[in-house]
């Protein structure tokens, strides 16, 4: 199962990131409409994000509602609701079926999976989260035991929209890779 995380306050956007458009479409529609195509897929909502809401009622997408009460909070919940499963933000727009597939091929549901990005294959212009000398790119697999770096290699995963700047890029983004060849 492949859950999207899409109930965070949003605090540095200042808006709910998940609907926010790129493109034309809804941030969350580019990463569902792609975790769809690899498993089962169920957006972990909370009380901060009531448009999300509407949204998956609107486009008949599976939701839970979460406590909210932060990240680790909710993915420990999710963790207890469902045992181990994948997870993506809803802000990662990027994010292809194939990350997903590799990741769920990988996961052998007793050791967590933390997705991560070899620096020199993060664009430029990006600030990722870097830790042990690797981008934390946001696709995991939650289990209860220990937990390993995954190493993925799509460059766009280090684009997690977090800031106005960020959607911006993510818009610029988008019309380079939808573009007619």
């Amino acid at each position: 199962m492949i859950i999207i995380l899409a109930g965070g306050k949003s605090s540095r956007m200042g808006k709910e990131k998940p609907i926010l458009k790129i493109a034309g479409r809804e941030m969350l529609l580019w990463v569902y409409e792609r975790a769809k195509m690899i498993d089962e897929v169920l957006i972990a909502l909370s009380k901060n994000t009531p448009k999300t809401k509407v949204l998956c009622i609107k486009e008949r997408i599976p939701f839970i509602e979460t406590p909210g009460e932060g990240y680790v909070q909710d993915i420990q919940w999710l963790l207890r609701e469902f045992g181990p499963f994948v997870s993506v933000p809803a802000d990662v727009p990027f994010v292809k079926a194939s990350d997903f597939w590799l990741i769920e091929k990988a996961f052998n549901e007793k050791t967590s999976l933390t997705g991560v990005l070899p620096l020199s294959l993060v664009p430029k212009d990006l600030n990722p989260v870097v830790y042990k000398g690797y981008a934390i790119v946001g696709l995991n697999a939650v289990a209860e035991e220990a937990e390993r770096f995954f190493k993925l290699s799509n460059p766009l995963l280090a684009l997690n929209v977090n800031t106005p700047e960020e959607l911006k890029l993510a818009e610029r983004v988008a019309n380079l890779i939808r573009a007619p060849r």
